[in-house]
């Protein structure tokens, strides 16, 4: 499994116009082929800033799936207009999984 992480700089007062956007925007990427699982969280010290954390099956399922799907079409339309700067994207695979204590 590929974990992405996004880091998300939304424009300053578009917090709740993003929120909304994202939860339409959230059954684009949970219909994708690959798709595992996907969390938005906002972070508390810069309330403008967000992490996408999206589990894929594979890497491109997410590169080449995803991102080339017409489904990304409509995920750009409605969130990209929000970021500044764009996001940063990176792909993680599990190393160790210490699970609960």
């Amino acid at each position: 499994m590929i974990l992405e992480v996004a880091t998300l700089d939304v424009r300053p007062g578009q917090e709740e116009a993003f929120e909304a956007a994202f939860r339409q925007a959230s059954s684009i990427i949970a219909g994708v082929p690959g798709y595992v699982s996907h969390q938005l969280q906002r972070c508390l010290e810069r309330s403008s800033r967000y992490v996408l954390l999206v589990n894929w099956q594979t890497l491109e399922d997410h590169t080449v799936g995803f991102r080339g799907s017409s489904g990304y079409q409509e995920w750009k339309a409605l969130l990209h207009h929000f970021y500044d700067p764009f996001p940063t994207v990176e792909h993680y695979t599990m190393i160790l999984d210490g699970g609960p204590i």
